[in-house]
């Protein structure tokens, strides 16, 4: 079993949540091999939600970005693949939602999740945009 508990990102151990994302495969689309980077994106997250096992040991997160109000972007949702399958990231998603319940929760999909995310609830939306973020030389 697992307890899904709201915590503050900034607090949480980087390596500790780096083990998570790889065990994940989330890592092949995070920049977990800057840790300093990495750790920027816990702290920033206002709606971080973590499930731990009997143990205490962290076995999933979603980190997300909020108003309260309108949406959430939920921008990470990572599960280490020995204990998926069992609802801890259905889990993470409810903690989230309860959290902000007024609010839409948005996210983007990775490709082999595309089909768990309408098993849950998720509706597909068609008009999402990405825009790559500045590199070193563009103006």
């Amino acid at each position: 079993m697992w307890k899904c508990e709201r915590v503050i990102g900034a607090d949480l151990d980087v390596e500790e949540v780096l083990g998570v994302y790889r065990a994940s495969t989330l890592a092949e689309r995070r920049p977990v091999h800057d840790v300093e980077r990495f750790a920027r994106m816990l702290a920033g997250a206002n709606l971080v939600v973590v499930a731990r096992d009997e143990e205490g040991h962290l076995i999933g997160i979603a980190r997300s970005i909020t108003d309260g109000a309108y949406s959430t972007y939920l921008a990470d949702l990572a599960v280490d693949v020995a204990h998926q399958g069992r609802g801890v990231g259905r889990d993470l998603i409810r903690v989230t939602r309860e959290a902000v319940p007024e609010a839409k929760v948005v996210l983007l999909s990775a490709p082999a999740a595309v089909d768990y995310y309408p098993h849950i609830g998720f509706t597909r939306h068609e008009s999402a945009w990405t825009m790559d973020r500045l590199s070193q030389g563009q103006s």
